[in-house]
């Protein structure tokens, strides 16, 4: 794949004028936990009335996150690749586990290689990105993901903008009906 020929889809789903925006890392336990509301929270809303956006924040602690976090957007690169990163996000999500070490640091999970990482997303996602993942340029995707979590003060996942908005206020362990709630307060407010 020559490095000039690619192109990551947007994470985005949804064509409605509130944009909820979504800062996750893919192996965190509280980005999982969200991640799998977003279908219901799309539904709830409905999918004229906001756009979805997925932004990847990669954290040092999380040892693959760096790893996983190239996988997602060598996904987006592939034909229905917004479709492709999502199979990949709801895989990675699923068997967390395989991709996090004990307290961070010890586990069986150590010894895993870079090549045995990319081959557990292949698995657990049914997307095949090996070739992706090697395109050259890649990072300059990831770097666009960090540049504009820096830019809005995002340190910590999952983090939630709401129009452009910061929401501190919104978590993990919130209802999708508090997040739906918040959504259609802020299209009243407008």
């Amino acid at each position: 794949m020559a490095a000039s020929n690619w192109h990551a889809a947007p994470l985005h789903w949804g064509s409605g004028a509130n944009i909820f925006e979504i800062f996750i890392e893919p192996t965190c336990p509280f980005s999982s936990k969200a991640l799998g509301k977003l279908e219901a929270l799309l539904d709830a809303v409905g999918r004229e009335q906001m756009t979805l956006k997925i932004r990847l924040q990669s954290q040092p602690w999380h040892l693959f996150s760096g790893v996983v976090t190239r996988c997602v957007l060598a996904a987006s690169t592939l034909d229905d690749g917004r479709d492709q990163a999502w199979a990949v996000l709801a895989g990675v999500a699923a068997h967390r586990e395989e991709f996090v070490l004990e307290n961070h640091a010890t586990g069986a999970n150590r010894k895993a290689s870079i090549d045995d990482v990319i081959a557990r997303v292949e698995h657990y996602s049914g997307v095949e990105l090996a070739a992706a993942f090697a395109i050259p340029d890649l990072d300059s995707a990831i770097i666009w993901h960090c540049k504009y979590a820096r830019q809005n003060g995002i340190h910590s996942t999952p983090t939630f903008m709401l129009n452009g908005l910061v929401r501190p206020d919104m978590g993990s362990g919130d209802a999708v009906s508090d997040w739906a709630a918040a959504i259609r307060a802020q299209s009243a407010a407008s």
